[in-house]
């Protein structure tokens, strides 16, 4: 009998065990990350999800390279700027390396100038995970696979995200190199573009949910890429629209005369952009950013660097992170009015830049510490 129990009490423990040990691959990330110190001097822009092939019709990183390549030589440069690009910079499992760092060598030369400013990581995601076979890699003294933000007692933890996706040939580069063949050989003569988790609703919105349990859990805060899409705390652009009508809803009786009619106007702007995420969630199946009832601020994503309309990145600088994008001013997007900013011109240039969300890092750190 005192065998029997003794079993049961062990077999608990390792139920115990395992559901603490729900995420074993995401805690490894945060164990071995490349630590950085940040502090109210501190100043970083994270990109990521560029994609780069080898200039021709099928590389989705031409349509913004002029754009990218304007931001951080005119922008983020001059400014000091810290950078890390987040995975998926280079697209392996179409392009030979070599085809892609002679198109875009004026890239790489760029990239390492930011080391100047303080630091350049680089973190490598499903698409450029080959890179790690590469022992003439330009950018192979600053590859990593996470970097660890230390804010005061905080963390920041930054890496792709495909290591939380449930398919082995985007977790594992072993496994992804063998995905090659049928991408560079068959879906690229084939016209097919990205094929990834980005493009599917319910495998991003997965991997997106896995991290932010794992971020909740850990009580850190978790910066990905990957599944191509913004999020700011936790919150997509659908959420964040709701909660601001919902806010804006609230003030309106108090407001007075002109107030009253600018919070009018601007939430006319708002369930105009609602609606046309509404109607374009039909094509691609709609997700909401929420993972839970009461949305806690742990999960951001830089989005990508292909869209048509412009970027995102996010930018940190002291004690405030911020979600903006960079887009061709004759192009103005339709969510620029969300938060109320102006865009600003950078120069002469034609591209501009607005401000989509921002917040301090201590109020997310109290809030995730309280809700969590």
């Amino acid at each position: 009998m005192a065998d029997l129990s003794k079993n049961a009490f062990c077999f608990g423990n390792n139920l115990m065990w395992l559901h603490q040990r729900k995420h074993p691959r995401l805690e490894q990330l945060l164990d071995t990350a490349t630590s950085v110190r940040l502090d109210r001097s501190s100043k970083i822009v994270i990109l990521s999800d560029l994609h780069m092939g080898n200039g021709g019709r099928l590389d989705e990183f031409r349509v913004n390279a002029e754009l990218v390549k304007n931001i951080l030589e005119r922008y983020y440069r001059p400014k000091k700027y810290s950078l890390v690009l987040n995975g998926d910079i280079e697209e392996l499992l179409k392009f030979p390396l070599a085809s892609i760092e002679s198109q875009w060598s004026e890239f790489y030369d760029l990239f390492k100038k930011f080391e100047q400013n303080g630091f350049f990581w680089k973190t490598y995601g499903n698409h450029d995970a080959p890179l790690l076979d590469e022992k003439n890699y330009r950018l192979a003294s600053s590859l990593v696979e996470s970097v660890k933000f230390k804010y005061g007692e905080e963390t920041l933890l930054l890496f792709h995200g495909h290591q939380a996706s449930v398919f082995m040939w985007e977790t594992f580069p072993v496994v992804s190199r063998a995905a090659i063949f049928f991408l560079r050989y068959i879906a690229k003569p084939a016209g097919i573009k990205n094929f990834s988790v980005a493009h599917n609703s319910r495998r991003r919105f997965a991997v997106e949910k896995s991290i932010y349990e794992f971020s909740n859990q850990q009580k850190i805060v978790s910066i990905i890429g990957h599944t191509h899409r913004p999020l700011f705390e936790s919150l997509s652009k659908v959420d964040f629209l709701n909660y601001k009508i919902e806010d804006l809803c609230r003030i309106y009786p108090a407001a007075e005369g002109e107030h009253r009619a600018a919070i009018k106007e601007q939430m006319d702007v708002m369930k105009i952009e609602l609606a046309a995420c509404y109607k374009q969630g039909k094509k691609i199946g709609l997700r909401s950013g929420l993972y839970h009832n009461l949305t806690i601020p742990s999960l951001f994503n830089s989005g990508c660097t292909i869209g048509k309309r412009g970027i995102t990145a996010l930018e940190i600088e002291g004690n405030t992170i911020r979600l903006v994008c960079w887009y061709n001013g004759k192009q103005r997007p339709q969510f620029e009015s969300d938060m109320g900013n102006r865009p600003m011109e950078l120069s002469s240039t034609g591209f501009s830049r607005i401000v989509l969300n921002e917040d301090s890092l201590d109020y997310i750190f109290s809030r995730l510490h309280l809700l969590a």
